[in-house]
């Protein structure tokens, strides 16, 4: 379609790049001339409005077949200085395959983004990284008929996002059913871990159904082949995030199994990959609590609880619930101390920066006798720590730690846990980071932070493991 150039400049008329925009624009039609470009309103997630250029057209893709995608790119009145805002645009008889590159919203997220720096960063040169990358992962698929009403629904949703809408209570219940008081959770990844989670919750019987999200590319294989060939009762397999629908538990497994260099770089890979998911899940389970088991828990808890638009409550992580399980078994069984395990946590940051602490203790007659008992303490609480190191922790151990907070979170035992909870305000910590913290559970996640005593050397312990997350959390692209 040829372009109007004279129409396009008038339209662009308080784009601060005009020319420059105009210019790119030419050689996006000259070299794909299915595209059409329109001015429409956008809705920013802050409820900001601006009118943009936008166009749309399909982008040709040789994934065994040939195939043309549909696309929708909107451009920044700041553009070629900042990225486009690019989405698919499926039909009703399309569903997006959410992967590295792509979220249930459709929303496309691409190296190539991430990277724009004028002039090097191109429309065109774009739109060949987003052919390439679509043709190692197809980005749709096509929907069975009984699946097209379940899409159309879909598709309401997604508009509503790519135009800002983020009202959770907008959105409208895909394949909801009342089911009272039926207990389902979702475990998300089948690795290792993720298998673990279902035989443990299986085992315990927490749950009416479990189904776990198998993510992975290709046929069933390994555990996910044993758990269907073995039939584990009330067990699903499924890849479709519509199976989720209605849980009232969303456990999270995965973990990017990328080729990054750096640390920062496996943080931001996890990151990307819950960029598609979370969404997803948050969308067919709005009620839900969702616990983090990836890793870095305290990060990717942080990341689920921004992505997914929960309140902090229904947002935590698996944080030290094992490792506080254990001090206090080590406490009472091998160092004869019961009366210490009774209040103990292992608090923090995951790792060799978690620290011992009490929700209450019993204070001395005196400050000579409340020393003493604290020295005590102190030599006790050490040497269960020690013991505490030598503990790894296993998918099966982790797995039964996962069935332990599920079971306390469905059945609204209102039972203490240590968990990753948002901290800010805690211990004078200011900054948005999830740390292990004791905190009572029932259905709706965390119903109350549990007090703790007031120890200088834990504080400063904690204020330093919020500010190297804080720290750790601005380098992220979220």
């Amino acid at each position: 379609m040829a372009l109007a150039e004279e129409a396009l400049r008038r339209q662009l008329g308080k784009y601060k790049f005009r020319d420059l925009t105009i210019e790119e624009l030419k050689d996006v039609s000259k070299t794909y001339p299915n595209f059409t470009f329109s001015m429409n309103t956008y809705t920013f997630k802050d409820g900001s409005q601006k009118d943009l250029l936008n166009f749309s057209g399909t982008v040709p893709v040789k994934y065994g077949s040939s195939y043309n995608i549909p696309v929708r790119l909107w451009i920044l009145d700041s553009h070629p200085f900042a990225p486009p805002l690019c989405f698919l645009k499926p039909t009703a008889s399309m569903g997006i395959a959410v992967g590295k590159h792509v979220d249930a919203r459709g929303r496309i997220y691409l190296p190539y983004l991430q990277n724009w720096s004028h002039p090097k960063s191109t429309l065109t040169g774009l739109i060949k990284e987003m052919i390439a990358k679509f043709e190692e992962e197809l980005p749709l698929y096509s929907l069975s008929s009984s699946d097209a009403a379940r899409q159309s629904e879909l598709l309401s949703y997604i508009a509503k996002i790519t135009e800002g809408e983020t009202d959770m209570k907008s959105r409208s219940k895909i394949g909801s059913r009342n089911e009272g008081c039926f207990n389902k959770i979702t475990v998300v990844g089948a690795g290792d871990l993720g298998i673990a989670c279902v035989l443990a919750v299986a085992a315990k019987d927490v749950a009416d159904k479990v189904v776990l999200l198998d993510l992975s590319e290709g046929a069933a294989k390994g555990g996910t082949m044993d758990l269907e060939i073995f039939a584990v009762p009330n067990v699903e397999i499924s890849k479709d995030f519509s199976a989720s629908a209605d849980s009232k538990v969303v456990v999270l497994t995965v973990n990017s199994l990328g080729n990054a260099q750096t640390y920062l770089d496996v943080i931001q890979s996890n990151v990307d990959l819950f960029r598609g998911i979370i969404p997803a899940v948050s969308h067919y389970s709005q009620s839900a609590v969702l616990l983090v088991a990836s890793h870095p828990v305290e990060v990717m808890t942080f990341v689920s609880w921004k992505l997914s638009s929960f309140p902090k409550s229904r947002v935590i992580g698996v944080g030290a619930n094992l490792d506080s399980e254990r001090f206090r078994y080590i406490l009472t069984n091998l160092l004869k101390a019961e009366v210490l395990a009774k209040d103990a946590w292992v608090i923090g940051e995951q790792g060799e920066d978690k620290v011992p602490s009490w929700s209450s203790c019993n204070v001395a007659a005196n400050q000579t006798e409340a020393m003493a008992a604290r020295n005590s303490r102190e030599k006790v609480a050490n040497r269960a720590m020690e013991v505490l190191k030598g503990k790894g922790q296993r998918s099966w151990s982790v797995g039964l730690s996962v069935a332990d907070l599920v079971d306390s979170i469905l059945k609204d035992k209102r039972k203490v846990h240590s968990v990753s909870t948002l901290a800010k305000g805690c211990c004078n910590i200011n900054s948005e980071v999830f740390l292990s913290l004791p905190c009572i559970l029932g259905t709706s996640g965390v119903i109350e932070m549990v007090r703790l005593e007031e120890d200088p050397l834990v504080q400063e312990k904690l204020q330093s493991s919020a500010g190297s997350i804080h720290d750790l959390q601005q380098q992220l692209k979220l």
